[in-house]
């Protein structure tokens, strides 16, 4: 008896383990793009790769098959189409710059460098504090009503109102009458106007990266799509924004795909238009461009999928598949998917349902703002944004210590830095310029270091993909890696 009692105890006691975890080759894997294949028409745009990674947004394309009368499509957007953008990144020149007000800047312990600009001001009859915070990881905003304060906040007081981990005795006075400037363009260098994404034209049942890059012609329906993605323009000597392209001694191409939007200067590049090599299955030519940019755009001439991790690339993060389509009366359409990796967040705008568009202005404003909207979200992944925490803390440093050498010098403190700046050794605009010239440069010096690393041995089923892994100890990114957000 005493047995099983003991025996029903340990029974009621007994708890169920959870599951182990699944090793990666247990898990029940996505259909391969040639299962897919092998299964036969229709085809989605986009397929996951086998073991996910990815998002897919617009997977209805549904028309109907066969109509007299026009099939009215829902429209992709009311109004204009909104541009991703910082809200911080022009607030000190719209509410600062030019006006009344005071710059601080400390040092924290655990927070690093700070910057804080302060200005009073009156909105409806009310006395307000508006005040902006620099950190290493951000920007901090807010305008506080000074009745909702005991007493008038000194400046320690005022960054803690906006972020309570601030830890430092006192913030010093910034006294150098060109602080504005400066301070201008530490916050308004996330934006950029200039932007570069790939355009891969894959044909029917392409299913390597191989196959897409080596296309030399371009279908009419293709030709077609270029001309509504911008001009076509002649490289050499062109003046305007050349996203990495040659435009002297014709090293990349002749053509490109160019368009000006919104203010934003967009070089397309386009893989049947960068120089083909004969002999070369990886066509790295072509793929050092493409490769290397952020989002890109696939282009189907038919129902054809397209799996992303199809192209190789730490850097590519983001696709918008486009698919040509004629309609029951003729008329051209195209099917979009948008793809990006797990760690990209959702941006707009948002594909209608279904997600077909017809050829058009309303088309093109679509697909130019998805583009520069999914580059401004990609900056957000995890690859990117340590990248851009790192860029934006040596930018506030150089800020920090330009400030306080230049407000030392005004109260004629001598600080042992006075010299180096004045003869050009350092200062905030010359980092700032190297940092730019960094980000431009450090794809070019990462694919030619990881050409030499990776071209032995090559595996004889998969050729070895070079040039394109990330470097984690290269602090910068291109264009504008330290970007939160475009404006």
């Amino acid at each position: 008896m005493i047995e099983k009692m003991q025996r029903s105890r340990l029974d009621e006691q007994r708890c169920s383990l959870p599951a182990t975890l699944k090793r990666e080759e247990e898990y029940i894997p996505y259909p391969s793009i040639h299962e897919v294949l092998r299964r036969g028409w229709p085809y989605p745009l986009i397929i996951l790769p086998q073991f996910g990674g990815y998002w897919i947004e617009g997977t209805s394309h549904s028309l109907p098959v066969s109509s007299s009368e026009p099939f009215e499509l829902p429209s992709p957007c009311s109004g204009k189409v909104k541009l991703e953008c910082d809200p911080t990144a022009r607030l000190y020149r719209k509410h600062f710059l030019g006006k009344e007000h005071q710059n601080f800047y400390a040092s924290d312990t655990t927070l690093s460098y700070l910057v804080l600009s302060v200005k009073y001001e009156q909105v409806e009859g009310q006395d307000n504090l508006r005040l902006l915070l620099r950190t290493r990881t951000g920007t901090k905003h807010d305008l506080i009503p000074i009745s909702c304060l005991n007493e008038f906040p000194n400046a320690v007081q005022m960054a803690k109102l906006l972020c309570e981990e601030v830890n430092v005795d006192r913030f010093f006075p910034v006294l150098y009458p060109k602080a504005s400037q400066l301070i201008a363009a530490f916050d308004e260098h996330v934006i950029s106007n200039n932007f570069k994404f790939g355009v891969i034209y894959q044909k029917t049942g392409q299913t390597t990266e191989e196959e897409v890059f080596s296309n030399t012609e371009e279908s009419l329906g293709f030709l077609e799509f270029l001309e509504l993605l911008g001009d076509r323009i002649q490289l050499q000597d062109f003046r305007g924004f050349r996203g990495g392209l040659d435009v002297t001694r014709g090293q990349t191409g002749t053509e490109s795909v160019y368009t000006n939007f919104r203010g934003k200067e967009i070089m397309f590049h386009v893989s049947t238009m960068l120089p083909f090599t004969e002999g070369d299955a990886q066509q790295l030519q072509r793929k050092r461009h493409i490769g290397n940019d952020i989002v890109a755009i696939v282009f189907q001439d038919e129902n054809t999928p397209f799996v992303p991790d199809m192209i190789a690339s730490n850097f590519l993060h983001a696709y918008v598949v486009v698919q040509l389509h004629h309609g029951a009366l003729g008329e051209t359409l195209y099917k979009v998917s948008v793809t990006a990796r797990d760690d990209v967040p959702f941006f707009g705008p948002p594909l209608p349902n279904p997600a077909v568009f017809k050829k058009g202005t309303e088309f093109r404003e679509f697909l130019l703002a998805k583009l520069i909207n999914a580059e401004y979200s990609c900056y957000q992944a995890e690859k990117f944004a340590k990248l851009e925490e790192r860029t934006r803390s040596a930018l506030l440093e150089s800020l920090y210590e330009e400030l306080q050498i230049r407000s030392r010098s005004m109260m004629g403190l001598a600080s042992g830095d006075e010299d180096k700046i004045e003869n050009g050794g350092g200062g905030f605009f010359e980092n700032f310029k190297r940092v730019i010239r960094g980000r431009s440069q450090s794809l070019d010096t990462m694919g030619i270091a990881m050409r030499k690393q990776q071209q032995p041995p090559v595996p004889p089923n998969r050729p070895a993909t070079a040039g394109l892994a990330l470097n984690q100890s290269v602090a910068e990114c291109p264009k504008a890696i330290a970007a939160q957000r475009h404006c």
